[in-house]
């Protein structure tokens, strides 16, 4: 094959392409030494070009280090008995868990160190921690691979041997409340072939010499392939929630939290395209659903119905054109709401307080300290506690949390993550401008920069994602102030497929709709330098995941409207991935991206899938980011991608790919490796952007 520009004859993707398979699929196979050899090769490539930008990538280090409370002490939550908090120190990537009598603050003990568990492993994640009623044991999962599978580990506290039960199950975990003296139990998840958590188990536990022998018993299977199962409990501890749900529907089991030896009582037999959660106050239960409309509906249920045949749920807050809800958290004295206006894109939290006879005796929407902000409901353990913690920040201000007291209104500050250096948040500027996509729908889009420099076009970072109905409301970012410090402007498309203007977003930019996804990002990207926000000839792109796919599409259909492109463990062999039902993911992503064993919806999804649409022109520079041990987005995904785009690159612009061999979908573990590899990425976008030093 002729070698293109950025394909030079010692390229590795010269070196290892193979003409009886040019669509790569050779690197499917993981075993095969040559897969291995080839990322390697990619990874040498990568390194050698990166070079000259190594000073700068330290420089971006050290410098977001010294911006950043290395030592940092969480706020304490304090539960029946013990107030828990945990502390990280500086030069620590992972924390240490800390308790003490709640009468007794003096008398502080170490419970669980999690950075000598983690020293002993090049890869850690903790999956959940979970303690027991009696606050006396730490269940906890652990996963040392990347992969997402996890081992169940438990401990007498404080200082007990940790004794590990099982492997090779979910990460959640949940108890129950039927502890005694001497027993206890624990549920948790299994996966099938595919990693679905496709069944709930319960583990009786002795903990008089608790090991490994007892025998978990099942629970609940679910043998939809498009289901996953998951468990929870009410803040009100009576119940347990096990949790059947598609992208699209919703099917929930409760057990009695005393008795989860009980079988379990489907609240709600599913429907296809119906969604709810359940949740509880003595005396009623509380459904949000979308079955009378896409927004959602609040009901609730006097808890003596709980088991007829017919319940007559009542509506609490009816469907609403303009507002979508989307939360409720149950307490003693009433709910807590999060709803989202679809106009202002912006979410409140709005209080209801009931009486005796489940009437409402206040209703209001909680202050919001700035449009657009980010405001939410923080750690609340207590059902009955009439002081609730709240935690707000947005794109020019960094996280704060506040204790709200509901009796007399006073909000005091508890914390706030302090910013050091010389670029602080006064000094920053965000704005919202609106841009206008193909089909006259109006897309949000955020833009932040530092404010001496907002009266002209700068060099611009575009970040978008765009799918499952997941929102990108505002977000601080340390790391994001060395960009900001050296003049770019940070952007956040808005687009259709999240879940930024409400429930109508989401389902505009999914299935049929998910051309509106790249329409939207493109828009966005006209708005900001027809609004004279951004320099239209340095404009990048950034998409991790699905946003890469959507990122990907991009750079596919209109290459020359950025100079770089950073796609981090994106999702781009889409018509492939989703043929295969024996890949992770693959049937619960059906109602996102549709079924291709139907010839339209392959054809729909062949339009758009980044790897189908590849072609010879003038690709903008590309980083690529991959994870060998990746279960979301499997490595051969950014692997072909890259080895493709190699091959048809039409310009000077290099096509780069470095693939972490040692993590999983998530990346690096442990802070220092995580804040390393964005100074990395920010270095290369850095000097995409023309503002690396000469």
């Amino acid at each position: 094959m002729k070698a293109q520009p950025g394909m030079h004859s010692g390229s590795p993707a010269s070196r290892y392409y193979r003409a009886n398979d040019p669509q790569w699929h050779w690197l499917e196979e993981r075993d095969d030494p040559e897969v291995s050899a080839f990322l390697e090769a990619a990874n040498d490539q990568q390194a050698a070009w990166f070079a000259p930008l190594a000073p700068l990538e330290e420089a971006l280090y050290q410098s977001h280090l010294t911006r950043r409370e290395l030592a940092v002490t969480s706020l304490k939550t304090t539960l029946d008995h013990f107030t828990f908090w945990n502390e990280t120190g500086a030069e620590d990537d992972y924390p240490r868990w800390w308790r003490h009598p709640n009468s007794q603050s003096e008398q502080n003990e170490c419970f669980f160190d999690v950075c000598a568990r983690a020293a002993e492993h090049d890869f850690y994640d903790m999956g959940d921690m979970a303690l027991s009623p009696d606050e006396q044991w730490l269940a906890w999962t652990e996963d040392t691979q990347g992969d997402e599978r996890f081992s169940l580990w438990l401990k007498a506290l404080p200082s007990g041997t940790p004794v590990q039960l099982l492997s090779d199950i979910g990460a959640g975990l949940c108890w129950a409340e039927d502890q005694t003296a001497t027993t206890a139990t624990l549920l948790f998840t299994r996966f099938d072939a595919t990693q679905r958590p496709d069944s709930v188990w319960r583990l009786p536990l002795s903990l008089v010499a608790p090991d490994a022998s007892t025998e978990p018993e099942l629970v609940l299977r679910e043998e939809d392939t498009e289901f996953w199962l998951g468990i929870g409990k009410t803040r009100s501890r009576d119940w347990l929630l096990l949790e059947s749900g598609s992208k699209d529907t919703s099917e929930i089991h409760l057990l009695p939290a005393r008795s989860p030896a009980e079988t379990p009582r489907c609240i709600q037999q599913r429907q296809a395209g119906v969604e709810y959660s359940i949740d509880h106050r003595p005396g009623s239960f509380y459904r949000l659903h979308n079955q009378t409309g896409a927004h959602f509906q609040l009901d609730y249920l006097p808890e003596a119905q709980l088991g007829h045949s017919q319940p007559d749920w009542k509506a609490l807050i009816a469907h609403r054109q303009n507002i979508t809800l989307e939360g409720v958290d149950a307490f003693a004295w009433g709910l807590m709401l999060a709803e989202r206006d679809h106009a202002q894109a912006q979410v409140y939290l709005r209080r209801l307080v009931f009486d005796a006879r489940h009437s409402c005796t206040l209703d209001e929407h909680l202050t919001l300290p700035e449009q657009p902000c980010s405001q939410m409901l923080d750690d609340a353990p207590h059902f009955d506690s009439q002081v609730l913690r709240l935690r707000e920040e947005s794109f020019t201000q960094p996280p704060s949390w506040f204790a709200l007291d509901l009796a007399s209104g006073e909000r005091t500050l508890l914390k706030r993550v302090p910013v050091y250096g010389s670029l602080q948040p006064e000094q920053l500027t965000s704005r919202r401008l609106w841009a206008t996509s193909n089909d006259g729908e109006q897309v949000p889009v955020s833009v932040v920069m530092r404010a001496d420099l907002a009266d002209q076009p700068l060099p611009t970072l575009l970040y978008g994602y765009g799918a499952y109905g997941e929102a990108l409301d505002p977000w601080f970012s340390i790391a994001r102030l060395e960009l900001l410090e050296r003049g770019a402007a940070f952007a956040v498309a808005h687009v259709r497929g999240g879940g930024e203007r409400g429930e109508p977003w989401y389902l505009n930019g999914k299935m049929v709709h998910k051309e509106n996804s790249f329409n939207d990002f493109l828009a966005a990207r006209e708005a900001l330098v027809e609004q004279g926000v951004s320099d239209a000839q340095r404009i990048a792109a950034y998409g991790a995941s699905a946003g890469g796919l959507l990122i990907g599409t991009c750079i596919n259909r209109a290459p020359e409207k950025f100079c770089a492109a950073l796609l981090d463990v994106p999702f781009l062999d889409v018509l492939r991935t989703m043929q295969n039902p024996e890949l992770p993911l693959t049937t619960a992503e059906y109602s996102e991206w549709g079924n291709p064993e139907d010839a339209e919806v392959a054809e729909r999804i062949r339009g758009y899938s980044p790897i189908d649409n590849i072609k010879a022109q003038a690709y903008p520079a590309l980083w690529i980011e991959g994870s060998w041990f990746d279960t979301r987005v499997s490595y051969w995904e950014p692997a072909k991608f890259y080895a493709q785009i190699a091959q048809q690159q039409q310009a000077a612009a290099p096509v780069l790919m470095r693939t972490d061999m040692s993590s999983g979908h998530g990346g690096a573990s442990g802070r220092f490796k995580a804040w390393r590899d964005t100074a990395r990425q920010d270095a290369f976008i850095l000097w995409a952007l023309g503002l690396s030093p000469e």
